[in-house]
């Protein structure tokens, strides 16, 4: 059982597919959608191996650590963020769920989940299974792997037990993104006065709407005490000394759907053309370098004292990745990680 095709079908679509494919065997799905001039949900209908699953996914997630060892895949358009492991029970709380795992830790929105498929790839290695979940625009949200060390069977019967009937997959239309709020607008005194108020780095988001703020807008606001401008080597050099040290970090990779965390140490690192990689035992980050336009070392007050990160944006203002010292509610920021952010170079302009 497969979806229907692409309707209308372009006639060149699945030649120039082949000799994509030919040319560029390790182009990433997103890449490859793109240079197709289609969606990736597209794209797997119309490699034919993708068979639809119900729409239930809090159910079907909750289902997942049946699987055993599985590599989950979150990415947005410039890093992919990859972490192996079991997925622990999951919790839901309205259209959020969280996945709470020493190896795989997820914050979930499903209200912008509208697609999920099993997936089957006939690749060098052999067969490979995943289920991947898409938004309404056709994006990749999450992505889950069989490893060797997966329960076959498990798949199976999860797979069975969420198969829905065919149909046309009906893509949206991506909509326009909003223009950020001049800051000359904003009465930057109130908006000093409520970050300095912050008790979570999770009211940071309130704080935004609030004000009506794009963050790298509210970034530049914020002052040099709060908001830092780094130089373009940031996340290399944040990177390299904390692989150097043995420091322990947060990795945060998010999409529209999906948050997906690494905590711990970074070990193995490695440049390859446009991207930055860690490529360790259970882990992989793949972040594209050259999309980052800005970097900032920023100061939140929380009730556990200033947590600092560094927080990496693309031209149109786009959270790339954003890294934290790892820590636990209730714990205060390791001095190590704020004195790693502090010793980074400043950028000549934000």
């Amino acid at each position: 059982m497969t979806t229907n095709p692409i309707e209308p079908l372009p006639p060149d679509l699945a030649h120039r597919r082949d000799r994509l494919r030919a040319e560029e065997p390790t182009l990433r799905a997103r890449d490859f959608a793109h240079r197709l001039g289609i969606s990736e949900a597209e794209l797997v209908i119309l490699d034919g191996s993708a068979r639809p699953l119900r729409p239930e996914f809090p159910q079907l997630v909750a289902r997942l650590g049946a699987l055993g060892r599985v590599m989950a895949l979150t990415r947005n358009e410039h890093a992919v963020h990859e972490k192996t492991g079991r997925y622990e029970p999951a919790s839901l709380a309205g259209d959020t769920g969280l996945v709470l795992g020493q190896a795989i830790d997820l914050r979930i929105f499903y209200s912008r989940w509208r697609f999920g498929f099993a997936v089957f790839e006939n690749t060098a290695r052999g067969l490979r299974r995943s289920l991947q979940f898409f938004d309404p625009q056709g994006t990749a949200l999450h992505k889950v792997y069989l490893t060797a060390d997966s329960d076959e069977a498990a798949y199976d019967r999860l797979t069975a037990d969420f198969a829905a009937a065919p149909s046309p997959l009906e893509i949206e239309p991506r909509a326009g993104t909003a223009q950020p709020v001049v800051t000359g607008e904003v009465d930057a005194a109130s908006f000093h006065a409520a970050w300095d108020r912050l008790q979570d780095t999770h009211d940071f988001h309130r704080l935004l709407a609030d004000f009506g703020l794009q963050r790298v807008a509210a970034l530049r606001l914020a002052g040099h005490m709060r908001a830092r401008p780094l130089a373009a080597t940031a996340l290399r050099e944040t990177l390299m000394r904390s692989a150097d040290s043995e420091l322990p970090i947060m990795v945060f990779v998010a999409n529209p759907g999906v948050v997906q965390i690494h905590s711990g140490p970074v070990r193995r690192l490695l440049a390859t053309g446009p991207w930055f990689n860690v490529l360790d035992e259970d882990f992989n980050l793949h972040l594209r370098e050259s999309a980052v336009t800005s970097s900032w070392m920023v100061a939140k007050p929380t009730v556990d004292g200033v947590v600092t990160s560094l927080e990496l944006f693309d031209a149109e203002g786009g959270m790339i990745a954003m890294l934290f010292g790892t820590r636990m509610p209730g714990q205060a920021e390791n001095p190590r990680w704020r004195a790693l952010l502090a010793g980074l170079p400043e950028a000549v302009s934000a």
